[in-house]
């Protein structure tokens, strides 16, 4: 190993500022409220409200307040377990609640109020006509189901194109309304067509049977249909989040709504062939030979997706690495939820829970800044204005992650005190010497070393490097700086 070059010095071990009172973290910048945004949300919030009220006014007259009770107990169960699989794909970077719960309540209400208004106009249509009103599963239901439980995903990804930043997070999007719609249909076929359908034969021991036959059947061996189904749709909006091309941004969601309502009419189809043909082997072998393969393909592909999106930390951010805005140890944490992981027991065990908090901060603002740099090279942005926001959020990203960072670097006494000059560590080791190191080519340990400004890096034509619109890198500590 080399000696540390002349003229280097490495800043004596020195404590990061403390953290505020309380143990919270440095936060993300919000977003200010104007009056329009405020307008915006005011309405959206009355029109998912005035679509639930007409929703429980609907079914309560038409079940009852027991069977409506009961319908809802029994279909909020499922309900944890849906959510809680789609929330597990979203681990790299977790989407804003607040449009998670946008989407699932849009699903469970404004999709359900539009779906059931559509399906008992279209039922009353074909009787008018002589036709059998089971049609309407088949060739009524599936568009205006799928078309209305997009249509939230929809919405967002023209009004908060930035939310969506690839596939997965239009599924866990998708899947959500799919769940929230699921939920409400579950209550009706629950309610109605289990326990009230059941009492008003037989009484509430029958009612009672009818509703587990109901729930096995339904939810625990096809719970996962309504979310199926729109999870194409979700794979149609994360290509055109991704996508550069015009004709790719329409065609993708148009596409994958298509697919969407041809599967769920196939499904739909099924059972009434088997009621109209007396021949119940056509939704055994629909089951087995169409929606099992589909369904394993699905689960397949968000599982790739997933460790897609952490390996794209690997590839995206070596970029700010020779830039000196990162450490390749840094990168290296952040590549799997098993290093991720790690890297928080080691925050909190050198700086406590505040540590602890700072650490997931970094590591939700890394992923955003690897997402938003990879937008940037595959040219999502367009405009100038894009470009300008683009700027700005990097910028905000950078200044976040450096203010995470000192909740946490310098305070491992277990390692030696180094700095990072966008090409290799010098490290002052215990017994004083001074030496200079590369980077491994697999660092897995978050070693906390203080940046220096690189020289001027050399990037793509046509492309800034890491932190092109921003500032350079702060400078290294020093005792007594903060």
């Amino acid at each position: 190993m080399a000696d540390t070059p002349p003229g280097a010095s490495l800043p004596s071990p020195t404590a990061p500022a403390v953290p505020p009172p309380g143990g919270a973290g440095p936060r993300m910048p919000l977003r200010r409220l104007g009056w329009r945004r405020a307008l915006v949300l005011a309405g959206t919030v009355l029109f998912i409200a005035a679509c639930a009220l007409f929703m429980v006014f609907t079914l309560g007259e038409n079940l009852g307040v027991e069977a409506l009770l009961i319908g809802v107990v029994a279909a909020i169960l499922p309900v944890p377990v849906l959510v809680g699989c789609f929330l597990w794909l979203d681990r790299y970077e977790p989407e804003p609640l607040k449009y998670l719960i946008f989407c699932f309540a849009w699903g469970a209400f404004v999709s359900t109020a539009a779906s059931l208004t559509v399906n008992e106009f279209s039922a009353g249509l074909f009787e008018d006509w002589g036709l059998p009103t089971a049609l309407t599963a088949v060739l009524v239901a599936p568009f205006i189901e799928e078309l209305t439980k997009a249509l939230g995903p929809i919405l967002l990804l023209i009004f908060r194109r930035r939310e969506i930043s690839g596939i997965t997070d239009a599924l866990v999007y998708c899947g959500l309304s799919a769940v929230g719609f699921a939920m409400v249909e579950n209550i009706l076929y629950l309610g109605g067509y289990g326990y009230a359908s059941g009492v008003e034969r037989y009484g509430p021991a029958t009612g009672t049977q009818q509703v587990i036959a109901i729930f096995i059947v339904r939810i625990l061996l096809f719970g996962f249909a309504h979310p199926l189904f729109t999870s194409m749709t979700g794979v149609g909006l994360g290509i055109a989040a991704r996508a550069a091309d015009r004709w790719v941004r329409v065609l993708a969601p148009l596409a994958g709504l298509l697919l969407a309502m041809m599967l769920h009419g196939l499904w739909n189809l099924l059972p009434t062939l088997t009621q109209a043909t007396g021949e119940t082997l056509i939704m055994l072998y629909g089951f087995i030979g169409v929606m099992v393969p589909v369904f394993f393909g699905m689960v397949g592909l968000a599982v790739w997706l997933r460790a897609w999106e952490g390996r794209l930390t690997e590839r995206t951010l070596p970029d700010y690495v020779r830039a000196g805005w990162l450490t390749p140890p840094e990168v290296a944490a952040l590549s799997s939820l098993g290093r991720r992981h790690a890297a928080r027991v080691w925050a909190k065990r050198v700086a406590g829970d505040g540590g602890l908090k700072a650490m997931r901060g970094y590591q939700f603002a890394a992923t955003r800044l690897a997402l938003l740099r990879d937008g940037a090279l595959r040219g999502l942005d367009r405009h100038p204005a894009d470009r300008e926001r683009t700027a700005r959020e990097e910028r905000e990203l950078l200044e976040a992650i450096g203010a995470y960072r000192s909740f946490f670097v310098g305070r491992d006494p277990q390692v030696p005190v180094g700095i990072w000059d966008g090409q290799r560590y010098h490290l002052r080791f215990p017994d004083g010497t001074q030496r200079s190191v590369e980077a491994p080519d697999e660092p897995v340990v978050p070693i906390p070393v203080v940046l220096v400004p690189p020289p001027p890096p050399v990037h793509p034509a046509g492309f800034g490097p890491p932190g092109w619109y921003g500032q350079q890198p702060p400078a290294p500590w020093h005792p007594g700086h903060h």
